[in-house]
């Protein structure tokens, strides 16, 4: 029987009281969260390695307080989702394909896309075969093209050790690496994160056998070497991010380390020289942790302005 929300402990529940929804995708069991007015401008919130909806919990207070509709799926193999060991199951078209089906599934129209992490290649791709999904988008510590890589993805220690053969598995898998250190060390206020956050991501990746994903997932970022397994996928994707005229937001995290603020915010504004930001907030990587009040108000005052919606 699947796990909801509400079967979770007592301190996740209270930072994330919202109902559990699911949907099969692709022959997959997906979780989403489906909050606000069902008639309200909707943002649609996409996570990635290895987080769940619980991220985007103060992102969701001011959107919900704006009067919009928040719509939060669990990427398939993390949060509340299945978790499917097959390598096979984990490309890039495979994980866009079940955003296209949650969008079918869902008939979301005209929706606001809030991309983070892999939110951002498998979201984008969503958007490039539904174009009538998404009226905006919203990119946060993210990518969508081969090259520029990230200095961070190329250093030994710890990327590269943690996604050797034998040594990632054990770190990541075993070890739990992510999501506990890899996360702790990827925001700004680690004590509060430690005290408040760090056990509703460890708690739904509790078996080892259960983070196959994130250790596989990362094996696909591009490094800028011609056997990079997913470089043709992003060289496509970069092609049709070029071509989206939507309204756009860049909003980054000033201390993110792991896609830089000077690299990969710069190429954002190159690809769409008409998007608003960047917003800098307080924040590493995962920048919803430490500035997620900040981030939903910046982006529930970009959703009022680019849809015309009143409080």
């Amino acid at each position: 029987m699947a796990r909801t929300i509400a079967d979770l402990p007592d301190h996740v529940r209270a930072s994330f009281p919202y109902e559990s929804n699911f949907l099969r995708v692709n022959g997959r069991r997906m979780h989403y969260v489906d909050a606000g007015p069902r008639d309200a401008a909707t943002v649609l919130l996409l996570g990635g390695n290895p987080a769940w909806g619980f991220l985007w919990r103060d992102v969701m207070r001011p959107l919900l307080g704006a009067g919009l509709r928040v719509v939060v799926p669990d990427q398939i193999g993390f949060g509340l989702s299945e978790k499917p060991h097959d390598h096979a199951v984990h490309t890039l078209d495979n994980h866009a394909a079940n955003l296209v089906a949650l969008i079918d599934a869902l008939v979301l129209k005209d929706a606001t896309f809030v991309c983070h992490d892999w939110g951002g290649p498998t979201g984008l791709a969503a958007i490039a075969v539904r174009p009538h999904a998404a009226s905006a988008v919203v990119v946060m510590s993210t990518w969508a093209w081969a090259e520029p890589s990230a200095e961070f993805h190329h250093r030994v220690m710890p990327w590269k050790l943690m996604h050797a053969p034998v040594v990632g598995p054990y770190l990541l898998g075993a070890r739990a690496a992510m999501p506990g250190r890899g996360m702790y060390l990827s925001v700004v206020d680690r004590e509060k994160f430690a005290r408040e956050a760090m056990a509703a991501y460890v708690e739904v990746l509790a078996d080892a056998d259960e983070r196959a994903l994130t250790w596989i997932w990362p094996r696909s970022i591009p490094l800028g070497h011609d056997a990079d397994l997913a470089r043709e996928r992003f060289t496509w994707l970069e092609a049709q991010v070029r071509r989206m005229r939507l309204p756009a937001a860049v909003i980054w995290g000033r201390d993110d380390d792991v896609f830089t603020t000077d690299v990969f915010t710069r190429h954002w504004t190159r690809l769409w020289p008409h998007a608003e930001g960047p917003y800098l907030v307080t924040g590493r990587h995962f920048l919803q942790e430490d500035s997620g009040a900040e981030i939903g108000e910046i982006l529930a005052s970009f959703v009022r302005r680019v849809t015309g919606q009143r409080r």
